[in-house]
């Protein structure tokens, strides 16, 4: 099955802003919205469930008509395979998340274990910079009192007015 194509790069290119925002097809469900501030975005409207959905396919110029199409065209296999593409882009935008989020876990916990040190009579050591500071056991206990403590209080709005 071939789609007929009613869009072009150039004409993607020339798209101008108008007072409100407006579509410029290119078929099989895929089009152009060209925003009032002159933002384009790459969109596929779909139905699924019998729900009307759209997919975002990217940012024109940055994804280009050729990649546009590519990207629809995976979409479309999707549904004919019964699969919602709306929520395959969540639950990978998802597992990159909890991807990124352990990785930052994993090196806060690198730099601690790199920077801080308690000793087993509960004295804190830590670098600060080019600075080396190590408290005794009683300051360290003192800190995490304090540290508790404020933990609990709300910071005082300090905005200027």
């Amino acid at each position: 099955m071939e789609i007929k194509a009613a869009l072009t790069e150039l004409i993607a290119t020339q798209a101008e802003a108008k007072g409100k925002q407006y579509k410029i097809g290119d078929g099989a469900g895929m089009y152009l919205l060209v925003m009032p501030d002159g933002a384009k975005y790459w969109r596929v409207s779909y139905r699924f469930g019998g729900k009307k959905k759209a997919l975002a396919l990217g940012i024109y110029p940055d994804v280009t008509l050729e990649d546009a199409r590519i990207r629809r065209d995976e979409a479309r296999k999707l549904l004919t395979d019964g699969i919602d593409p709306g929520e395959v882009k969540q639950a990978q935008k998802a597992e990159r998340q909890a991807r990124k989020d352990a990785q930052i876990a994993d090196d806060a916990r690198q730099i601690a274990a790199t920077r801080f040190i308690l000793d087993n009579e509960g004295a804190l050591a830590f670098r600060f910079g080019s600075r080396y500071i190590a408290l005794t056991p009683i300051e360290t206990s003192e800190l995490r009192t304090f540290l508790d403590a404020t933990r609990a209080v709300t910071p005082k709005d300090t905005s200027c007015r």
